[in-house]
């Protein structure tokens, strides 16, 4: 799934995402997760969340590689799975989602946006990149 995430982004910039990821950062007792959605047993879609590097109180996580397949696009698989995201970063005691997605992918904005994410400032490796777009979604905390 990551190397379908990679040439994506090798044909829309040039090369690979190059956020340092450790696969560490996504288990449970580290308060991340990653999903593989399948279809007849092969994989369509992936993605996860880790702690957001940038937020030291620790209440915000960060989404990384969401990637469906091109011929399993178009179907709601990338709405399932940031829904099924959210919903587990909620549970891992998170209080917002924050993500980052270059200019050139439309169709992701308007995934985030339709889901109830704002633009807000750039961090991390791309912060200061004139293509980045990032997203933010504060959770509705329970009264």
């Amino acid at each position: 799934m990551i190397e379908g995430a990679n040439r994506t982004n090798t044909a829309l910039y040039g090369h690979a995402d190059q956020s340092p990821l450790d696969s560490e950062e996504f288990l449970p007792h580290r308060r991340g997760r990653f999903i593989v959605a399948y279809f007849n047993g092969t994989p369509i879609g992936c993605g996860g969340y880790r702690a957001h590097h940038d937020d030291a109180s620790g209440s915000t996580a960060e989404i990384k590689r969401m990637y469906v397949e091109p011929d399993a696009r178009r179907q709601g698989l990338a709405r399932t799975i940031l829904a099924r995201l959210e919903a587990d970063a909620r549970s891992d005691g998170y209080h917002a989602v924050i993500l980052d997605t270059g200019s050139k992918q439309h169709a992701a904005h308007n995934l985030y946006e339709n889901c109830g994410y704002t633009r807000t400032d750039g961090f991390g490796l791309y912060r200061d990149k004139p293509g980045n777009r990032a997203y933010l979604k504060t959770f509705t905390l329970p009264t």
